[in-house]
């Protein structure tokens, strides 16, 4: 109670509004504040304007206050829904090529067989979706990514999702017999959003071979950067996942990267200090056998 309110007077500011919210009393908020700063024998709390403020103090403890509310809420839930595997909520988050080109076939597959349990897909870049996983704010995630170590986050690997480079059919570096790294900054390129963990392996790619885009054009959306690729001209790094299906059609070629080192993989993460759940349990088996399936695939 005492680090809910802590939370909710930095939302709202008013006492009576936290009261509402908990369903108590002021005056009972208000001895659950000053109990709280007795027992940590610091002040915590002040008041401007008619308003409520956390003190420097408060907002520290707001920073642990967050991460105890989220896991006791999440502990409920764990208890509440383990004995069953057909009915609750689970919360992903995904970073785009997955989200994009593997969750649907599995989020397809998953609610054909527990029609009763609610998914929430939150779609984010790689390096936004691990921080929502330290913060407790989903239950796992799925991205695409080079190998990484996290505090409190574990990894584990479904398939490979190799950096490929893009281009049309007929493109002039197709005949390339020794594709150099020089010979791709000099072609129309299509860059990947700051976000995206493509744009961060591609930075690092010029960075090692000491080479600058000139005036490249920068797209946050990967359909965009297919399109304008399909006309011809542009050429781009993108997710072999990504291109499966035009690469099949022949619609795009996919060749090797000259001089690209880093290796990547679509991981499962999920925070150690979450109990996953049953549903969480059985996703990760689907997750696992689509992955097997893909690689094989890819």
């Amino acid at each position: 109670m005492k680090l809910q309110i802590v939370e909710l007077i930095d939302r709202h500011h008013h006492m009576t509004s936290v009261a509402e919210i908990l369903g108590i009393k002021q005056p009972t908020v208000t001895f659950h504040m000053k109990s709280l700063e007795e027992e940590l024998q610091v002040r915590l709390f002040e008041s401007r304007s008619g308003k409520t403020f956390l003190t420097e103090a408060g907002q520290a403890l707001l920073h642990y206050a967050v991460k105890i509310n989220s896991l006791a809420r999440e502990s409920e839930r764990v208890v509440r829904e383990y004995d069953s595997l057909y009915r609750g909520t689970l919360h992903i988050g995904a970073s785009y090529v997955p989200a994009t080109y593997l969750l649907p076939a599995i989020l397809n597959t998953f609610s054909r067989e527990f029609p009763g349990i609610r998914i929430s897909l939150s779609v984010k870049p790689s390096p936004v979706i691990r921080d929502m996983l330290v913060r407790h704010q989903i239950d796992m995630g799925i991205i695409s990514s080079e190998p990484f170590t996290g505090s409190g986050l574990q990894a584990e690997s479904l398939c490979k999702d190799d950096l490929t480079l893009i281009c049309s059919p007929g493109h002039p570096l197709i005949q390339s017999d020794m594709l150099q790294p020089e010979h791709i900054v000099r072609t129309p390129f299509a860059l990947h959003g700051s976000e995206s963990s493509t744009r961060q392996l591609t930075d690092l790619w010029l960075q090692q071979h000491s080479l600058h885009m000139r005036s490249p054009v920068e797209l946050d959306s990967l359909e965009a950067i297919k399109q304008l690729v399909l006309l011809g001209d542009h050429v781009s790094f993108m997710s072999r996942m990504a291109v499966q299906r035009e690469r099949l059609q022949g619609l795009l070629h996919v060749l090797p990267i000259p001089g690209h080192r880093a290796s990547r993989h679509i991981y499962s993460v999920h925070n150690q200090d979450r109990l996953p759940s049953v549903q969480i349990h059985r996703f990760q088996e689907v997750l696992r056998e689509m992955g097997k399936q893909l690689e094989q695939a890819l």
